[in-house]
């Protein structure tokens, strides 16, 4: 199957309008005068780096704390990006000698030529050529790769991708024995369909199928030449509704944002909005609701664009009023945040504020996040629900077991505070953590450490079963990835959790009905088991002693 596709250039492309005929005579004559002097001796240069102390001959370049990458060093200049606090990934050079550092532009990435005279960036889509700058660069002369293409074979291009999947597999896979599997056999067993591929999502579905013998997680593959359509944003408000008798739609409930934050916005909360539950849609630019089978038709491509949304408190054009809104697209994180909060209201209500709550989504920045914007708050509370359900893992899970098994060591107080605050901040209490199937990687290892750092029970379903980790894998041709399982964590006693997960102390199943009707069984076992304990094990802190008296 050969087919044309278009390319994107990574270095040295040639400008529009270059003469490439110029550059064979420059290339002739280049290797002419280096025939002139290839009967001069080879001058050998050798470099020797002196290990010994060569950390005490460490020079430290200033600038901000940050995430730094993609470092190029050439003559007395560093080329690198940065994203530090509070600012956008830039691409910045720092010059030895005046020592100082210049911001270049908001590039996605650059390369240097070989030769150290032109750089590459990429702004979104497009490519640019300019000279190496030493200071701010402006482009504005596009490299046009509208005619820039490729004659594919696919059948020998996927044939080769599904070769380096199995290649990957055989010397990164985290076991060397493949899991008892042999591994040959396997190649042999799927490669009789790759013949028969005749679209990358095919192929993708026999790698997958292949690496899936292993039975192992974090085994996923995806990507490549596929084509990209065109997407059009939905524009959501936020908020339920329902049809009305009259046609007309109904607003139920309007979710509640942090509208400070882009990704937490609520369009029907925002200052100026004034739009409540009850009252009705009547229509969205202009368009009747009542006219329409589904109200979101009427809301299509309109993500991030003033809306007209015609309101009323009953189902009538007359005594109607517009307001202006601008739809988010995507629900997720607002949906998340609203469960979140209600959690925290509802723990707090049924246990009478002996008890705080908080969710960790995953085990990433967002996790870790969440982890101290809810735990400091409800500090001193009498006991804590840490719900572990649905996290997606990542790595810090060592950094939050470590902060909730903090000993508290000694009191503190304060002039005119009447009671003792604990120091350093630590929970003084019990807690429970909640798990569910969908606790997975470093969500399976985070309750294995609640239960090895004796912190409590563990309440709710066996987790995913799944920490042997990935690091990416090599690019394929086509720009397709798979993830190889490489390292894993292991015990005394072997290793552990992979392919069974953690077993709760107290198993509870959520019913899907009484959970789509907003019951949450394993949270209210949660909640009965630490006020059970509470009975017994409740900790409050001592009143400040007597002061001493030195006048005597």
């Amino acid at each position: 199957m050969n087919d044309e596709v278009e390319i994107s250039p990574i270095l040295n492309p040639s400008p529009e309008g270059k003469d490439l005929n110029t550059d064979a005579k420059n290339s002739s004559a280049k290797k002419s005068s280096s025939e002139k002097t290839s009967d001069k001796k080879d001058e050998t240069v050798t470099v020797k780096i002196d290990a010994a102390g060569i950390q005490d001959r460490l020079i430290a370049l200033p600038g901000d704390a940050g995430n730094y990458w993609n470092i190029e060093m050439l003559n007395n200049k560093v080329y690198y990006q940065k994203n530090s606090a509070g600012k956008d990934a830039q691409l910045y050079v720092y010059d030895l000698k005046k020592k100082k550092e210049t911001a270049i532009g908001d590039y996605n990435t650059y390369r240097i030529t070989a030769n150290g005279e032109k750089m590459v960036v990429t702004k979104g889509s497009n490519y640019y050529v300019i000279d190496v700058p030493s200071g701010k660069a402006d482009v504005d002369d596009k490299v046009d790769i509208s005619g820039l293409k490729v004659y594919v074979n696919h059948t020998e291009e996927w044939t080769q991708i599904f070769n380096e999947s199995w290649r990957q597999m055989k010397y990164f896979f985290y076991a060397p024995n493949m899991h008892g599997v042999d591994w040959d056999a396997i190649k042999t067993k799927y490669a009789v369909l790759v013949p028969y591929v005749k679209h990358r999502a095919d192929l993708t579905y026999i790698i997958g199928e292949m690496i899936g013998e292993l039975t192992t997680g974090h085994s996923y593959v995806g990507g490549g030449d596929m084509p990209k359509p065109e997407r059009i944003k939905m524009g959501l408000l936020g908020a339920g509704y329902v049809r009305d008798a009259s046609g007309y739609f109904k607003i139920t409930n309007i979710l509640q944002g942090a509208n400070w934050s882009d990704a937490l916005r609520s369009p029907l909360t925002e200052v100026g909005v004034n739009i409540k539950a009850g009252e009705f849609i009547i229509a969205i630019n202009g368009q009747p609701t009542n006219k329409v089978t589904d109200i979101n038709q009427l809301l299509v491509g309109t993500a991030d664009k003033q809306t007209e949304l015609t309101i009323n408190s009953t189902a009538s054009t007359t005594g109607s009023r517009k307001v202006l809104v601008v739809p988010i697209a995507d629900e997720k994180q607002l949906r998340y945040y609203n469960w979140v909060e209600h959690n925290i209201h509802y723990v707090d209500s049924v246990s009478n504020g002996k008890i705080g709550y908080l969710h960790i989504p995953n085990m990433g920045v967002d996790g870790l996040n969440e982890f101290i914007k809810h735990y400091y708050p409800q500090i001193t509370r009498k006991a804590l629900i840490v719900d572990d359900r649905g996290n997606g893992g990542g790595f810090v899970s060592p950094l939050i077991a470590d902060r909730l098994s903090e000993q508290l060591v000694y009191f503190s107080m304060v002039r005119n505070v009447t009671v003792g605050t604990t120091n350093p901040e630590v929970f003084y209490g019990p807690k429970v953590c909640l798990v569910n199937e969908y606790s997975a990687s470093d969500g399976d290892i985070f309750p294995y450490r609640f239960r090895a750092l004796h912190l409590g029970k563990i309440i709710g379903k066996r987790t995913w079963g799944g920490i042997v980790g990935i690091r990416g894998s090599l690019p394929f041709v086509d720009g397709g990835f798979m993830d190889r399982p490489e390292f894993t964590s292991y015990t005394a006693d072997g290793f552990a959790i992979e392919g069974h997960g953690v077993d709760p102390d107290v198993v509870v199943d959520n019913d899907p009905a009484k959970e789509y009707a907003g019951i949450d069984e394993q949270l209210d076992a949660a909640i009965k088991e630490l006020l059970d304990q509470l009975k017994t094990q409740e900790k409050n802190i001592p009143p400040v002693p007597p002061f001493p008296d030195k006048s005597k």
